[in-house]
């Protein structure tokens, strides 16, 4: 077990610029760059904490990786940090990398920064680790865990997790000061849990904090894909929010998209009917639709949510029906919504395709987009195809093309407006 001191720290290894803000660079350790956390995500998350009364003490992360996510939280709460990672290389990287925070926010040296220690230990050594950092009980403002889990499988137990949270939990517990709603804990866990680890998780903490609050929290940064699954306890859980998707802004420092579950929706879910001109088609963001709040969403984007009618499509490309347009056609969680304007009884092939671009012609479409699950190496020549023969045409709309599920027709679709967002 070593103790670094940030501020002391020599510098090794060459920094490289941070994924979603080039202006910043950030040290790794082997392999520590492609599990780092994102400036953008380090940032949002510790906005949000700062809305929150945390007390005072400590801002603790026991498998702090590289550091970036604790220096945000230490530097936007400017509490001294303390962080614990087993892998020397990054325990030092985490120094640097508080050191780079500091220097940026011009706080090198101030009381936050001047107080943080990082240690090269067992983040479950709690006894051991206040001991050489004279913590307290009761001291631990806010305690962060993004356990190690398998990266090749797509799902994983919560035994599989290092450490894991009994362990963590035990070791902790006596450390971590309390509000009235409890201890201040962020967990960072894998998108890939299923609801029956979730609820194993809630399980878990129910068993060290019974009743304690909980806010579950999607967050994704595009492309469908849910980049960060975490759950919120006690001092930084929304009251009676269940759970949260957090849709981030494309561009640093811009605004995100966030729908919240104030209360259980039962939606009934109606089959697909067969295909009919005139209705409306739309794509969503399966990030949204996998955290469960997509009929919340929904509601709040049509009149009559009951006229929805799901298609059996891929996770990747999930899509409704309904009667009419969607009160935002260019919501961040919508990838397409248009209505369809013909139907096509043939297969997507390119024996085909000139019969495809001649209907997209007749419907006076200049672009048009396949939106359906195709072989990897037939879509980029049907696609480069389309757009060959409707480049330079008089055209004014824009299109996508899906297939219909029960019948496998075609349905090509005008878009309103065109949503750029893929």
């Amino acid at each position: 077990m070593e103790v670094l001191v940030p501020s002391e720290q020599s510098i090794t290894g060459q920094s490289v610029p941070d994924a979603s803000m080039k202006e910043i660079s950030f040290y790794h350790a082997s392999e520590g760059k492609s599990l780092a956390t994102p400036w953008q995500v380090a940032m949002t998350r510790a906005d949000y904490v700062a809305q929150f009364d945390i007390p005072s003490g400590m801002v603790l992360d026991c498998a702090c990786g590289s550091g970036i996510q604790l220096a945000a939280y230490a530097s936007r709460l400017k509490r001294s940090a303390l962080g614990v990672e087993l892998d020397r290389d990054r325990a030092v990287a985490s120094c640097l990398n508080l050191n780079t925070i500091a220097n940026r926010f011009s706080t090198f040296g101030q009381g936050w920064h001047r107080r943080s220690l990082v240690l090269a230990a067992d983040g479950t050594a709690s006894d051991e680790i206040a001991s050489l950092a004279g913590l307290e009980h009761n001291s631990v403002s806010l305690l962060m865990l993004d356990p190690a889990r398998p990266r090749n499988s797509r799902t994983h137990g919560l035994d599989e997790m290092q450490p894991n949270l009994s362990s963590v939990f035990e070791a902790w517990k006596p450390y971590l000061a309390s509000t009235s709603k409890g201890p201040c804990i962020v967990l960072d866990l894998s998108p890939r849990l299923t609801q029956e680890l979730r609820d194993g998780v809630e399980s878990i903490v129910e068993s060290f904090w019974p009743g304690i609050g909980k806010t579950w929290t999607w967050m994704s940064r595009g492309g469908g894909r849910v980049d960060r699954l975490e759950l919120w306890l006690g001092g930084v859980a929304t009251p009676n929010v269940g759970k949260r998707f957090v849709r981030l802004s494309r561009t640093f420092g811009g605004e995100d998209t966030i729908i919240e579950q104030h209360e259980a929706i039962q939606q009934i879910r109606s089959e697909l009917q067969p295909a009919r001109r005139n209705e409306w088609v739309t794509i969503l963001d399966a990030a949204l639709v996998e955290s469960g709040l997509v009929d919340i969403w929904l509601g709040e984007q049509l009149s009559n949510i009951a006229d929805i009618r799901w298609a059996e499509s891929s996770p990747r490309r999930p899509r409704i029906h309904h009667n009419g347009p969607l009160k935002d056609d260019a919501h961040p969680f919508v990838v397409a919504s248009g209505r369809v304007v013909d139907i096509l009884d043939l297969p997507l092939d390119e024996v085909n395709i000139d019969t495809i671009v001649a209907a997209a012609l007749e419907n006076d479409i200049s672009a048009l987009t396949i939106r359906c699950g195709l072989d990897a190496a037939l879509q980029p020549r049907l696609q480069g195809s389309i757009d060959r023969q409707l480049r330079n045409r008089q055209g004014r709309r824009k299109a996508f093309l899906t297939r219909h599920t029960s019948s496998n027709r075609l349905l090509l679709c005008v878009q309103y407006p065109q949503n750029s967002d893929t």
